[in-house]
C-alpha cells in the first residue's frame, strides 16, 4: 500500500472526517533535504473532524501525528491543514 493511501486510512478510521484530502507533493521536494528518493517522503492534509473542534491546534497536530507515529517514521514532512467542517 502507498504511503498516501496508509495515511488516508489511519486518518479516516481514527477521526470519521467529513472532509479529507491526502496529497502526495514528494515530487515538489526532489532532490530538496529529505527527499529519500522513493517519492514518498513529502505530503500535505486537509482535514475536518467532529473530534477537532473542542481541540486548540496544537492538541489537533498532536492527535493526528499519534496516529501516524508510524507513517511519520518513513516520511520527512507532513503539511496538516484543519478545515472548518
Amino acid at each position: 500500500m502507498k504511503m498516501e493511501e496508509k495515511i488516508r486510512v489511519k486518518l479516516e478510521s481514527a477521526f470519521q472526517p467529513t472532509e479529507l484530502i491526502v496529497r502526495n507533493e514528494s515530487h515538489l521536494h526532489a532532490g530538496h533535504a529529505g527527499d529519500d528518493g522513493t517519492g514518498e517522503s513529502h505530503f500535505a492534509i486537509e482535514i475536518a473532524a467532529e473530534p477537532f473542534e473542542s481541540k486548540n491546534r496544537v492538541e489537533r497536530e498532536k492527535s493526528i501525528y499519534a496516529v501516524l507515529k508510524d507513517e511519520m517514521r518513513q516520511i520527512h514532512a507532513l503539511s496538516i491543514k484543519i478545515i472548518q467542517p
